[in-house]
């Protein structure tokens, strides 16, 4: 098959003499890969993407993102505003969507972040959903702690996992729950603090 490569604006694109580009590549304006990366086959990139030393896998669809040294497997939705840190590897039909950050994570084919996390120093397993504000909590002032989640979990929305911990696998974390401590398989987690109500006091604090 004949090479092609597409840039739909060729004035903002750039591209390093040791990258290699694979067939079918689309690049929208203002696309810039660096170092010694791999664009797979049947790539599409739009504007305002970088890439550095990084392999992306065929069939990838990035948006408006920051990939830097890490590996990106096949048929992946990366974006919009995602950063990728150094260290990070995901496999296939991966989803990392708007503002969320990976660092030294390895994420299992059909997990997903849709928005707003920050996973780093983590190893996720397989059809692992991070919900919206989820943060992995790997750094406690002095060291760095990994985290591990096993295939099938669920983690809810604006969740705190504080390293070094495991979620096994199908553990359900409810939302707004602080984890501390390793979960069992198939476990139900909920940590939130039941609301203390005091009825009109509110005008106290909005004068």
């Amino acid at each position: 098959m004949k090479k092609q490569l597409k840039c739909t604006n060729k004035k903002l694109v750039e591209i390093d003499s040791e990258c290699k580009i694979g067939n079918n590549v689309i690049l929208h304006g203002c696309v810039f890969i660096k170092g010694n990366s791999v664009i797979g086959d049947d790539v599409e990139i739009y504007g305002n993407t970088y890439i550095f030393n990084s392999e992306i896998g065929p069939k990838t669809k990035i948006i408006a993102s920051i990939i830097e040294d890490s590996k990106i497997g096949k048929s992946n939705s990366i974006g919009p505003f995602t950063r990728i840190r150094p260290g990070s590897i995901t496999s296939e039909n991966v989803k990392l969507g708007n503002f969320v950050e990976v660092k030294n994570s390895k994420i299992g084919k059909e997990s997903k972040a849709a928005h707003l996390s920050y996973i780093g120093d983590a190893d996720v397993g397989e059809n692992v959903n991070v919900g919206c504000g989820a943060i992995f909590v790997n750094y406690d002032g002095k060291h760095k702690n990994r985290i591990k989640v096993g295939n099938g979990a669920f983690i809810g929305s604006n969740c705190n996992l504080i390293a070094p911990l495991t979620v096994a696998e199908k553990t359900y974390i409810c939302a707004g729950t602080t984890l501390t401590e390793s979960s069992s398989p198939e476990d139900f987690i909920i940590g939130r603090v039941k609301p203390t109500v005091k009825e009109k006091r509110s005008n106290k604090y909005l004068k």
